[in-house]
């Protein structure tokens, strides 16, 4: 039995502004379409959009106006696991699930990304912050290989 396992990773830089989480969907979805489930990548897309759309509301931008976003795919013979990370320049206040009302109108984000995904959190370093999101592993689409 192989334990053969591939990686790819790819970061593309987004606008600080609403277009970046369309931007940052749009090239996820183009580049992990051929290797997991549509299913999985109805999930990845929501959460990143989720992501990046907190990055672009509660947090202030990289330098340049911009925010981070990656995403690295490891296949193995269990399947796919995805990590995506989103990194801004930090805000007064670091991600945290909150309570929302059920009138309130936002406030349930992270309730999306914490049910959708297999684990989340937040790293900090002289930069900004990061979130990222981990689904771990994912069915992958039979016989697909990233290419590397």
């Amino acid at each position: 039995m192989s334990t053969l396992a591939v990686e790819r990773a790819w970061c593309v830089v987004v606008p600080h502004h609403a277009t970046g989480a369309q931007i940052a969907r749009h090239r996820l979805a183009a580049d992990l379409a051929e290797v997991v489930t549509p299913a999985v990548l109805a999930d990845l897309v929501a959460v990143l959009a989720e992501l990046v759309g907190n990055a672009v509301r509660h947090a202030d931008p990289l330098p340049g106006g911009v925010v981070r976003v990656a995403w690295r795919l490891r296949a193995t013979p269990d399947g796919a696991q995805v990590r995506l990370r989103v990194t801004d320049g930090g805000g007064a206040c670091g991600p945290r699930i909150r309570p929302a009302d059920t009138d309130a109108a936002d406030g349930r984000g992270l309730h999306i990304v914490a049910g959708l995904a297999s684990s989340w959190g937040v790293e900090r370093d002289g930069l900004g912050q990061s979130v990222w999101a981990d689904f771990d592993p994912v069915p992958d689409r039979p016989g697909m290989v990233p290419a590397g």
